[in-house]
């Protein structure tokens, strides 16, 4: 009986430690749902007031989404036509120098390139020791031949003393006279040849044909020069140098002897100042290019063969002028926005002219009064609707 008490008040413990637990998994649950109704009753009250302060802002959005657009009306300016080419440097008159003379061997070579020398300065010296023995020999010749005459004259001089005498005939006196002319006769053949030789000595020595400026030198001590020796020094005549430029036949049309020119060496910053001499008459049937010869005064930074850019001034004309900033580009090439009558962005294709520093002048596409977009317009589409504020064109 007491093992059957005990099961039983066993049970009944667990019943009743079962039910406790239920009753605080219902309460628990409660007061979940209870936590859930109050934040979903707040989410939905702050929802709301969100949602007119949404509605509200939406109005005002849509009132300020037309933006401000800074526009510029170029008009047309006076822009300065160039066309921009390039080139190779050389000297504007070159003069090659070689063996004048007979040549034989070089003794001294007395330049360098790069050094300036005047109009009939040697430049090398050749040996002239056979040579000029051989003057010496020639100028005796001469005082032979001047003795003889001399004596040829003493003789015909005494002769006429005697011919009023009857001792000298009239035949002899004739005689005389010749001998005495062959005399002198020989003295000039004799100088002759002596000059002749004197001649040939002079022309030895390798001289500037003209002063100017050493290029090049060919020729060095021992050499052995002559006729068919070739050009041993170049020269530029003066120092004078030139760019030669070719350019396309369409631009060739634009370009008259006398147009100024600004040559930049490549490598350097300097602008030196040329002027066209000459514009080539032919067009090259393959290129479809002519040169044009630009005379530029000597510098240090011009090297004959070295390359330079160059920028000629081909005129005026009327154009509009646009910030740099205002011009944009495409795979249809160069284009504007401009603002139209009913404020709307619209695209304009351009043909850009001459770049300057004050700007892009246009040269078609564009009449200068239209209202041209200057900043922005890669934020700024086809058909989108603007504010335009109107900027003062620099003139």
């Amino acid at each position: 009986m007491d093992s059957l008490a005990g099961t039983q008040s066993f049970y009944e413990d667990a019943d009743d430690s079962r039910r406790k637990r239920t009753r605080l998994i219902v309460a628990l649950v409660l007061i979940a749902l209870a936590l859930a109704a109050a934040y979903y009753a707040f989410s939905a009250g702050k929802g709301g007031a969100a949602g007119a302060d949404g509605a509200a802002a939406g109005g005002a959005a849509g009132a300020a989404a037309v933006p401000s657009i800074t526009v510029v009306t170029p008009g047309r300016q006076s822009v300065q036509s160039t066309i921009s080419t390039n080139g190779t440097i050389a000297a504007r008159r070159e003069m090659p120098v070689g063996v004048a003379g007979e040549g034989g061997r070089v003794e001294r070579v007395l330049v360098e390139p790069g050094q300036w020398v005047g109009a009939g300065q040697p430049l090398a010296v050749i040996d002239r020791s056979v040579q000029t023995q051989q003057a010496a020999g020639l100028a005796a010749s001469i005082r032979v031949a001047q003795a003889d005459a001399n004596l040829a004259q003493a003789e015909l001089e005494r002769a006429e003393a005697l011919v009023s005498r009857g001792f000298i005939s009239k035949a002899d006196m004739d005689r005389k006279r010749a001998t005495r002319d062959a005399a002198n006769a020989r003295v000039r053949v004799a100088q002759a040849q002596y000059a002749e030789a004197t001649a040939r000595n002079d022309r030895l020595n390798i001289v500037a044909p003209a002063a100017g400026l050493v290029l090049t030198r060919d020729v060095e001590v021992g050499q052995i020069v002559g006729a068919g020796s070739g050009v041993l020094f170049r020269m530029a005549r003066g120092g004078e140098m030139e760019l030669l430029a070719q350019m396309a036949e369409a631009d060739l049309q634009r370009v008259r002897v006398g147009t100024r020119a600004t040559i930049t060496p490549v490598g350097s910053n300097l602008n030196i100042a040329g002027q066209v001499w000459q514009v080539s008459p032919v067009i090259n049937p393959d290129t479809r290019q002519g040169m044009v010869r630009i005379a530029v005064p000597y510098s240090a930074a011009l090297r004959p063969g070295g390359f330079a850019d160059a920028r000629l001034v081909a005129g005026t004309a009327q154009a509009p002028l646009l910030p740099e900033s205002a011009v944009q580009s495409g795979p249809e090439g160069n284009y504007v926005l401009i603002v139209d009558g009913k404020d709307t962005i619209r695209r304009r294709p351009v043909k850009v002219g001459t770049v300057t520093d004050g700007g892009v002048s246009i040269a078609s596409g564009l009449d200068g009064s239209e209202r041209v977009v200057v900043l922005a317009g890669a934020f700024l589409n086809v058909g989108d609707k603007v504010k335009p504020v109107v900027q003062k064109s620099s003139q």
